[in-house]
């Protein structure tokens, strides 16, 4: 017959306990990894169709965060070279960087060419401008070009000879070549 260690309870004891804390790791993680993938901000944009009349007017709070989140991806990008359908941070184009900043960040499906982005979610004035609203050109150089408007007259896009920058819709050149405002984000 054998003697109990003395030593097995404590081993016993700290078992215990470092199952509690491994628990309680996991129901942490697990707790941040659902807020994350159910957070409220990422499921309540949609894309508007094109044929809808009406469209609920979004509040600034949700502008602002539209505007925020898009700030804080295109300085990932800033700077990223022009490559005609490119699609990675090696190079890309207008229309993919307005894709992926539309699929990536609202999780909305947008198209992937310019043609497609002139008709995509709703028409609207220059003068209802909002953070995240499409802003479409044609220069005489260059068939079309989008960029994403992200308030106070500025829009990001990736321009052929500077590659993703922040632009004034101000500028002359610009201002000259402007065709239209789309909404692509209702929330």
């Amino acid at each position: 017959m054998t003697t109990p260690c003395k030593y097995n309870k404590i081993n016993n004891e700290n078992t215990s306990i470092m199952h509690a804390i491994l628990f309680k790791i996991l129901l942490i993680l697990s707790s941040i990894a659902i807020f994350f993938s159910c957070s409220p901000e990422q499921h309540k944009f949609k894309i508007i169709n094109a044929t809808e009349q009406t469209i609920s007017k979004p509040k600034e709070s949700d502008r602002n965060f539209i505007k925020n989140v898009i700030l804080k991806e295109f300085e990932e990008w800033e700077g990223t070279p022009h490559k005609m359908g490119g699609n990675s941070k090696r190079g890309i184009d207008c229309s993919g960087f307005a894709h992926h900043m539309y699929t990536e960040l609202f999780n909305i499906n947008v198209p992937r060419t310019t043609k497609q982005f002139f008709t995509a979610g709703i028409k609207i004035n220059k003068s209802q401008l909002k953070p995240g609203d499409l802003v479409a050109f044609i220069p005489h150089s260059y068939p079309r070009h989008v960029g994403i408007y992200i308030g106070n007259n500025k829009f990001i896009h990736a321009s052929t000879s500077n590659g993703v920058i922040m632009s004034d819709l101000g500028n002359p050149y610009w201002e000259k070549y402007y065709v239209m405002s789309r909404r692509i984000i209702k929330n």
